[in-house]
């Protein structure tokens, strides 16, 4: 991993989770997490060693071009290492491109404890602190209601003309169909 050492450049804390930059250490739990059919059911295929591997290259060097990414995410108590959570600009040729997208990715066994709501609210208040944006969106499959649910619980409301069929996903898949929610910038009208 080249853009980020050992030290964490972000370190956001709350409660009980620090969300911070990615380290060395993180690779194998995460491949773990990404190889796990049960974390990636409405995510997309199971990840090989290289493909996790190549997935934290890319958010490591999100993080170093722009300045957010979606961080590693860990247990303050004990330091474990949970999945991922932040903001990111999108680059992707879908209808966020050039938006400021917020997302996460939990392992199996941390589900069902707030750990994604916290660590999404932790990465909002980030994202109205340290950038511009306007409002901040995110997309996920139909199919995702964990995810769903956890946009709700941060005050994001589902576009009612957002839906897209996600051009990475193939036709015919039942993945492909994604919505949009958004929330906007505290004071600002939409």
């Amino acid at each position: 991993m080249t853009p980020h050492a050992e030290a964490a450049d972000v370190a956001i804390a709350t409660e009980r989770l620090n969300v911070r930059s990615w380290r060395e250490a993180d690779r194998a739990p995460f491949h773990a997490l990404n190889s796990d059919p049960r974390v990636m059911a409405t995510l997309g295929p199971v990840m090989t060693r290289a493909e996790s591997d190549a997935l934290v290259d890319r958010l490591a060097a999100a993080e170093a071009a722009r300045g957010c990414t979606f961080w590693a995410v860990e247990r303050r108590e004990d330091g474990a290492f949970l999945g991922f959570c932040g903001v990111r600009w999108n680059a992707q040729e879908i209808p966020i491109r050039g938006m400021l997208e917020i997302g996460w990715r939990l392992g199996h066994a941390h589900w069902g404890s707030g750990y994604a709501s916290e660590a999404a609210a932790a990465s909002l208040d980030w994202a109205w602190r340290e950038t511009e944006a306007a409002c901040v969106v995110a997309i996920t499959s139909e199919t995702n209601t964990r995810s769903q649910a956890v946009m709700k619980r941060i005050g994001m409301e589902r576009l009612a003309d957002g839906d897209f069929d996600h051009p990475a996903v193939p036709a015919g898949d039942r993945l492909r169909r994604h919505l949009i929610c958004r929330i906007d910038r505290p004071g600002r009208a939409a």
